[in-house]
């Protein structure tokens, strides 16, 4: 038995505009299905739900979406799109303006992170940032 997994985002009522401002920022990304409660969508490839559940629940940056960038294009295009009305973070993080945190950070953090020698430097940049910026975490 195969089983589908995908995240479940709850909106007050705006389940359809999130998925269209998502929908617009990601390559290759379409809604799949919609009525009045829900939305089914992609990202990417990637299947989502929106859920037009009310106020009861609010979204909250213990469930954040994690965005690898390949060159610092991608990030200025994901960091600014996504920044639109939203909330800038620290270390590469940020609030839209649907309260959904997304986490813009480049491939070769992991490889810098990797590096013993320049591991404590390369914290030490990004921990200054707001959106990260390759150039100075491989000069770092």
């Amino acid at each position: 038995m195969k089983n589908s997994i995908y995240p479940c985002l709850w909106f007050d009522g705006k389940a359809k505009e999130a998925a269209t401002f998502y929908c617009d920022i990601f390559p290759n990304s379409k809604i799949i299905s919609e009525n009045l409660m829900v939305v089914n969508f992609e990202l990417n490839g990637n299947k989502f739900m929106a859920l037009n559940g009310g106020p009861t629940y609010k979204l909250t940056p213990a469930n954040s979406y994690v965005i690898q960038c390949e060159n610092q294009e991608e990030i200025d295009h994901y960091w600014y799109k996504f920044g639109q009305e939203g909330v800038y973070k620290q270390c590469g993080w940020l609030e839209d303006k649907f309260g959904v945190s997304w986490q813009i950070i480049p491939t070769v953090l992991g490889k810098l992170m990797s590096d013993p020698e320049k591991s404590q430097r390369v914290i030490a940049a990004f921990m200054k940032m707001t959106k990260f910026e390759i150039e100075v975490l491989e000069n770092a």
